[in-house]
């Protein structure tokens, strides 16, 4: 049986590099997997009114139901993103925000979670995924120990076609892909 997992991206811009190493690292996911990206940037800013269920003349967006069913039938999560002003980009948390109810039904609960950032700078992302971590643990999400994948100087890594240059990067990507997968197979989120 695939195994399905939502692939994050906390960037809206196509030529971001988050997307750019979110499309490589897909292909790392081994036969049984099925990685796809879950665009983010059509969700409407989170608004509780549209989850309160005495507040009846704002029906939940439909953006909002499709997200959050597509996580539920996810296996794992992975994000990719950088960091903004030292903390995680306005449509991560957006997207975070909007998984996270109703409370009845959280669609990030149990989910395996790995976490890439990256930066233009030296300390790869190292704020936004602290931030992102802090975030998720309200929801009980495992993920993969030591070592967590930052990616210092990210345009310095990424070459013609987008691709990823440095092959001791990319051996470093295919590891963390590895230990996610092994991550989503011992904790399935049941």
């Amino acid at each position: 049986m695939t195994k399905n997992i939502s692939v994050i991206i906390g960037s809206l811009r196509r030529g971001s590099y988050a997307r750019k190493i979110a499309h490589q690292v897909i292909t790392y996911f081994p036969d049984g997997y099925e990685a796809q990206i879950v665009e983010i940037r059509d969700l409407p800013l989170y608004d509780f009114d549209y989850d309160d269920p005495d507040v009846t003349d704002k029906p939940t967006p439909k953006e909002y139901t499709r997200f959050r069913e597509t996580l539920k039938a996810s296996e794992g999560v992975l994000f990719v993103t950088a960091e903004n002003n030292r903390t995680i980009p306005a449509c991560l948390k957006n997207a975070i925000d909007i998984g996270s109810k109703p409370n009845s039904d959280v669609a990030w609960k149990n989910l395996p979670a790995g976490i890439i950032s990256h930066s233009v700078g030296r300390m790869g992302g190292y704020s936004s995924q602290k931030n992102l971590r802090l975030a998720l643990s309200y929801f009980d999400m495992p993920t993969p120990g030591q070592p967590e994948a930052f990616l210092g100087q990210s345009p310095s890594l990424i070459g013609e076609g987008g691709l990823i240059t440095s092959e001791k990067t990319v051996e470093f990507l295919q590891n963390y892909v590895h230990r996610f997968t092994e991550l989503v197979h011992t904790h399935p989120r049941g």
